[in-house]
């Protein structure tokens, strides 16, 4: 029996769809620049997609709203399709998950060269909606994101640089993947800014829903 100096965080997990049983969540990879207009929006040709990370209690669920961030003045959307790594280690369901990103804080460190973590890896950065499992629905469904009712990015997955199977055996290169692994696979253009108490709402053609409200501090 372990003694703890103070009692351990909860763990964190996913819920899935129509089951009463939860994905216990390991870690986050995310993948840049998988989507081409993406990358062009932010200044870069169509390249090879490159990975960053979130901590896994960065997630938001079970329709929780996140909580506007501090520091930052320019926070921005990103809607993704989520791989979620089973017990034998290949992508086990999908989810519709909002990479939100202090845009300000990223530009600040790409200039001098440093982490993007305060940009990327803050507190409740990961809004995510419930885990279908199985496989996905349509590698071609529509993935959408609006704020406040109006669209703002607007794709298909199959625009994807690199498909889902293809990430996860680039990802092997370079980590044990290992079950409970989550994996945001990028996001289409039309990123741009949240503020306060701003609805947004995220879809991807074949799964459950993700919405939110940003809360104010």
């Amino acid at each position: 029996m372990i003694d703890w100096l103070f009692p351990p965080h909860p763990p964190v997990s996913l819920p899935i769809l129509g089951r009463r049983e939860r994905l216990p969540v390991r870690r986050i990879l995310c993948v840049g620049q998988n989507y081409a207009a993406h990358a062009r929006e932010m200044g870069h040709e169509r390249a090879e997609p490159f990975f960053f990370s979130k901590p896994a209690d960065a997630l938001v669920t079970d329709g929780a709203d996140p909580l506007f961030p501090t520091s930052t003045s320019d926070l921005h959307h990103e809607v993704e399709l989520v791989c979620a790594i089973g017990e034998d280690g290949e992508i086990a369901g999908w989810a519709v998950g909002c990479d939100l990103t202090r845009r300000d804080l990223q530009a600040a460190a790409k200039a001098k060269g440093r982490p993007w973590d305060a940009a990327k890896g803050f507190d409740q950065s990961a809004p995510c909606g419930p885990l279908t499992l199985g496989a996905l629905p349509d590698p071609a469904a529509p993935i959408t994101l609006s704020v406040n009712g109006k669209t703002r990015q607007s794709g298909r997955l199959d625009d994807m640089v690199w498909a889902p199977d293809e990430i996860l055996a680039k990802a092997r290169t370079l980590w044990e993947v290992q079950p409970g692994d989550l994996i945001f696979t990028g996001t289409p253009e039309g990123v741009g800014p949240l503020q306060p108490g701003d609805r947004v709402e995220a879809t991807i053609g074949g799964l459950e829903t993700l919405t939110f409200t940003m809360r104010p501090r």
